[in-house]
């Protein structure tokens, strides 16, 4: 399930002041033997990465740190989210615990003991494995927090990660990529990789590749028989720019450690790939030579390119990019040459072969520099660039993750977006009107709310306040697509219609208690009108309550948390009423007043409607509307608005319109409304009276 109101959540981090919580101290025997089990000591935290040595049987056995210390991140509330992790000489993790969080989905309703229990799995984990919350076997999502497990998860792996490479635990396979400088980046366009020999040509005319065959040299010897390019993608210097930055680090990503991946491309009439390969699954037109290893291609190492990024590049007949596996290795760093085997038919009715060669060498510009100690690179911001690109690329596995959920919602959207935009045709047909809005209501409800997780709430409003008042970083509002998205199309739409878009139409809670009162007003369940003068009085309290939240934040963000449970959507649509019963009788008991008086949370307690209200009022478009007539000989709409936002003189009250146009339906029906009912009848007399006929005339005197 995923929670609704973090879209921020991110790892929480001590300022940068402070040492982690973990360093501040040595670890206690208890911790030591949870962390690390079998330990015997462990030294103090010390170095850069800040670890403690670990010592088993009088030996070296591994090392424990702090997230916090290694990976350092700050969260929209400046927290810290720290866990203590063990990770042994061999490069898995020996134990995970968390010791410091604050993060507000976890404050209340998700017991604390699952959030242990997700650190926990990770013992055991071989970091050099690929663990991907969701997907990978026993790293299900904590339920209702899974933004927060995906971040939890991430710091952990990239922790460990990065310890391993500085303690030489980890690291790329012998002879592969050891001299490569893989992370080095720089702007090149499709000539300037050709000129840094970043990219290699072999170029092929009809008369040479004849010659090659034995065959006549032909008529246009000088013609483009084949042309071809190879490249080694893994550096970041050439695959950045021929893939562009975001395909790139989607395979860094899943890239395991010694992979390698190289660019083949060609122009001409004679194809490197053939057909073959897609029934049999091997390449046989092509092969990779490296001294005496020889590496067959094949189609479980074949990925497609269908753009190139590079500026300039040229049009390519075909293109393809091949990963080659750890074992046996490619070595980056040494020469290698890709054999293309070419075939034409000859005069005796046979086959004749060749072999075509292009050679590739790493160019200097690839080498690394000679090994610093690690100190110094984190002294020039080597390490702390690298931790920022890591985090940068979190949010977009999390959105791929999401791709049907986002497209999904993006239809949404563009649906509303029509309704709104044609509901003056909508208000004039009351059967297709209540057919768009209750059944997008029931969509908003169970797929937007139950199943996606998308409700909104007023903590997103406290924590992006706090994003703002320490450190901003919009890859952790990106965690979430769908709570992003959203936040997004509300953001905008209050310039054109107000508050009243989310509150009326997207906002799961507000669905249920609309869906609930329509069906008791169905089964004649008695409604209350509160009295205009007591209604005007009662609904600023949703502004008070999200002031005092609103203060109580800028102390403290965990209290404010707290407070924020005056909105019931943690119990009724994050977690679907899962909770102690006290929030779910308090959930109940809202529900259960709107059964009377419609949407009553809305009009009178809703923190986030009070919210939205206060920047809503700065909305560029008056879309509703109104006739003379409305608050001085007629009150039908007043009567019949939703949330009772039509003050009795007839204007709408725009802070508390949630936009649900029954008052548009209403204000066409000529059989509803009192100004158009009249019109009618008097529309209707006229034409009775012309068609009577004309009375007889009298004829002439005798």
């Amino acid at each position: 399930m995923r929670f609704s109101y973090a879209i921020l959540i991110g790892l929480i981090m001590l300022a940068t002041s402070a040492r982690s919580v973990a360093a501040a101290e040595e670890v206690g025997s208890d911790r030591l033997q949870s962390i690390f089990p079998g330990a015997e000591r462990a030294s103090v935290f010390e170095g850069t990465p800040e670890t403690a040595a670990v010592h088993r049987d009088g030996a070296l056995a591994g090392y424990i740190f702090s997230s916090s210390a290694v990976v350092g991140s700050t969260g929209y509330s400046g927290k810290p989210l720290d866990v203590l992790i063990g990770l042994d000489l061999e490069g898995r993790i020996t134990g995970a615990e968390l010791i410091a969080h604050q993060e507000p989905i976890l404050v209340i309703g998700v017991p604390e003991a699952r959030l242990f229990d997700f650190v926990g799995r990770f013992r055991g984990v071989d970091i050099r494995e690929t663990v991907r919350v969701g997907e990978t076997e026993g790293f299900d999502a904590i339920s209702g927090a899974t933004v927060s497990s995906v971040v939890i998860s991430d710091a952990i792996l990239r922790a460990a990660r990065i310890v391993a490479r500085a303690k030489g635990i980890i690291a790329e396979p012998a002879g592969a990529g050891a001299e490569v400088d893989i992370d080095r980046r720089q702007d090149l366009s499709w000539s300037g990789l050709v000129a840094a020999d970043l990219i290699r040509r072999l170029t092929l005319s009809n008369g040479a590749a004849n010659a090659a065959l034995g065959l006549p040299v032909g008529a246009d010897p000088e013609s483009l028989f084949f042309e071809l390019y190879a490249a080694l993608l893994t550096p970041a210097m050439v695959g950045s720019n021929l893939l562009g930055e975001l395909d790139y680090n989607r395979f860094m990503a899943d890239r395991k450690p010694g992979e390698q991946a190289l660019f083949l491309a060609a122009n001409g009439g004679w194809s490197f790939k053939g057909t073959d390969w897609v029934r049999s699954g091997e390449f046989d037109r092509i092969q990779i030579v490296q001294g005496q290893t020889t590496f067959r291609l094949s189609k479980a190492q074949h990925r497609r390119l269908d753009r190139l990024r590079a500026e300039g590049a040229p049009e390519l007949r075909e293109t393809a990019m091949f990963v080659l596996p750890a074992e046996p290795a490619l070595d980056p760093a040494r020469p290698w040459r890709v054999d293309l085997f070419v075939s034409r038919p000859n005069p005796e009715g046979t086959e004749a072969r060749a072999q075509f060669s292009l050679s590739y060498r790493p160019p200097a510009v690839l080498m690394k520099e000679p090994p610093r100690p690690v100190s110094a690179a984190v002294a020039d911001g080597m390490l702390d660039e690298a931790i920022r690109a890591a985090t940068g690329s979190l949010w977009l596995d999390v959105w791929r993750s999401r791709t049907g959920s986002i497209a999904i919602l993006a239809v949404t959207l563009v649906v509303l977006t029509a309704i709104l935009f044609l509901q003056d045709v909508i208000a004039r047909r009351p059967r297709l009107y209540h057919i768009l809005r209750y059944g997008f209501l029931a969509f908003t409800l169970v797929w937007l709310g139950w199943y996606a997780g998308a409700q909104l709430s007023v903590v997103n409003v406290l924590t992006f306040t706090q994003a703002l008042l320490t450190e901003f970083r919009w890859e952790l509002f990106l965690l979430e697509p769908l709570i992003f998205i959203l936040w997004s199309y509300v953001a905008i739409s209050m310039l054109f219609w107000g508050r009243g878009v989310f509150c009326g139409w997207l906002c799961p809670f507000g669905a249920l208690q609309e869906l609930l009162n329509h069906g008791a007003r169905a089964l004649k369940v008695p409604q209350l009108q509160v009295p205009f003068l007591l209604h005007e009085r009662v609904w600023p309290l949703k502004y008070i309550a999200f002031l005092a939240l609103f203060a109580v934040s800028l102390g403290s963000m965990t209290l404010a948390v707290v407070g924020a449970e005056i909105e019931p959507f943690k119990t009724v649509i994050s977690l679907r009423f899962s909770r102690a019963w006290p929030f779910v009788l308090y959930a109940l008991a809202l529900l259960a007043a709107g059964l009377f008086i419609e949407r009553f949370f809305c009009r009178y307690l809703c923190p986030l409607g009070g919210a939205l209200a206060i920047p809503a009022r700065l909305r560029m478009f008056d879309w509703l509307k109104r006739r003379p007539q409305c608050g001085t000989l007629c009150q039908a709409c007043a009567v019949e608005c939703t949330v009772q936002a039509i003050h009795p003189s007839g204007r709408i009250n725009p802070n508390e319109c949630i936009h649900c146009l029954q008052c548009q339906v209403l204000y066409y029906d000529d059989k509803r409304c009192p100004p158009l009912i009249e019109r009618r009848k008097r529309r209707e007399r006229r034409q009775a009276l012309a068609s009577k006929p004309a009375p007889a005339q009298p004829g002439p005197a005798a």
